[in-house]
């Protein structure tokens, strides 16, 4: 059970990051379907400047810095240049995972896996089956319950909510939507780097193309299936991870009596069915996502 637990928590905690960016940028009234550009760009960068400077301090950094870049560049495309965000988001992920794979080939000359010469600390034998967890899965509930107090128990928290839903009246009272925007997707562009960065340091210590695999839909499901909630995101974001988990786990044990096709489709089928469920008790949440743009 121990096992079962600390292998969940592993492989959720890249989601987990990516999906706190998506609430963040859901409150603020985006929904953000760049996740998956902003993920694979902060595991890219992790790796590539861990690689080369030998520093994981400098890869995180790195994987903040670019994520943050992107973020700023939606913001403007949005905001400035009047795009659809559904669009730009879809256009961004095209980018993040596009533009890691020139980098790559720029850089190495090949496609091939990149392997960094270290990776992100853990806690060590000393911690039994814990000693695997490394800083980031351990802060993880930390940005978790810290996230949940800035947009639930805050000023900051209530004004962004105002933004996102009713842009006018939040006008009226003193507060830019579209600074809120800006500091909402840039913030969220540190989260989705550091989730990029556990995918890729946090254990495999590697990167490879196309690496995120649909992980950053998977956190956008999850702040749909949990309702915009820091917390409600986490527990989809786990349970996405368990399915997942659970597919792995069938294929060891039942060998090929488990088709493999079907197994790495299970962490998909449930991202389908978590959107549908959502939809289901929320209906029209998401085709009314954009009216809390002001025009």
């Amino acid at each position: 059970m121990i096992d079962l637990f600390v292998s969940v928590l592993r492989t959720g905690t890249p989601m987990i990051y990516v999906a706190m960016a998506g609430v963040l940028a859901q409150r603020a009234g985006v929904w953000n379907l760049g996740l998956e550009g902003l993920m694979i760009t902060g595991a890219c960068a992790a790796v590539v400047l861990t690689e080369q400077t030998g520093s994981v301090l400098l890869g995180l950094g790195g994987a903040i810095l670019f994520s943050v870049l992107l973020s700023a560049l939606l913001w403007l495309v949005i905001e400035k240049l009047r795009a659809n965000p559904i669009i730009a988001g879809l256009g961004l992920t095209g980018l993040g995972l596009g533009g890691t794979d020139f980098a790559v080939q720029a850089i190495y000359g090949s496609e091939g896996a990149v392997t960094a010469p270290a990776g992100i600390p853990n806690l060590g034998p000393a911690f039994g089956p814990f000693g695997v967890l490394d800083a980031l899965v351990i802060a993880m509930p930390c940005v978790v319950f810290g996230l949940w107090v800035l947009c639930r128990r805050t000023r900051f928290g209530l004004r962004l909510a105002a933004c996102g839903e009713h842009p006018f009246a939040a006008r009226s009272v003193g507060a830019d939507p579209a600074r809120m925007r800006l500091i909402a997707l840039l913030l969220g562009g540190v989260l989705a780097g550091l989730g990029g960065a556990e995918l890729s340091l946090g254990g495999l210590e590697i990167f490879s193309v196309g690496m995120t695999a649909g992980r950053g839909f998977m956190a956008f499901s999850a702040v749909i299936f949990g309702a915009g909630h820091p917390i409600g995101a986490t527990f989809a974001a786990l349970f996405f991870a368990l399915v997942e988990f659970l597919g792995i786990k069938a294929q060891l044990v039942f060998g090929e009596h488990a088709p493999r096709d079907f197994v790495l489709m299970l962490p998909y089928l449930a991202t389908v069915l978590g959107i549908w469920i959502s939809a289901r008790f929320r209906g029209g949440a998401l085709l009314s996502a954009t009216e809390m743009r002001d025009g």
